[in-house]
């Protein structure tokens, strides 16, 4: 009975973890790569790899990526103190903007963060960034064809 192997994540994962079974099954690293389409030097890499620190290397190892600059127990905190309003940090109004909530973990964490990428913050709270509407100055609001009124007839 054969061990089941779980699928590859994608299809570079695949083409490694089958240069491995090819070199189990006995054949040589020329043929391997030509078969799969890749250089000697890949393989040889792959394999080297493989034998040093075990099959798995080859699967997808996914970014590493800079480390966050708000821990999971801070990130957490973030609906509770976005559910005090905006209003409760100084800001005028209770709508939060990015760069409110940008500036409000400045002030809690000590964590400085770009408006931009608070959106994805809030985003991964399941939280709905509110962006404030802009109104029309009284006068034009008033006209219903959408022109100003100036006077002129």
């Amino acid at each position: 009975m054969s061990k089941k192997s779980t699928p590859p994540k994608d299809w570079r994962e695949g083409r490694r973890m089958r240069a491995w079974e090819l070199q189990e099954q006995g054949w040589k690293q020329k043929g391997i790569a030509a078969a799969l389409g890749v250089t000697e030097g890949a393989v040889s890499q792959w394999l080297k790899k493989a034998r040093e620190q075990g099959k798995n290397v080859l699967r997808h190892q996914p970014p590493p990526g800079a480390t966050p600059k708000l821990s999971q127990e801070q990130r957490a905190q973030l609906p509770v103190l976005l559910s005090q309003g905006a209003e409760a940090f100084g800001f005028l109004g209770q709508v939060w903007t990015t760069k409110r909530v940008a500036q409000m973990i400045q002030q809690q964490f000590g964590a400085s963060y770009h408006p931009a990428h608070c959106s994805r913050l809030l985003r991964a709270i399941k939280w709905s960034r509110q962006k404030p509407s802009k109104r029309r100055p009284s006068a034009k609001r008033r006209s219903s064809s959408g022109k100003s009124n100036s006077g002129k007839s």
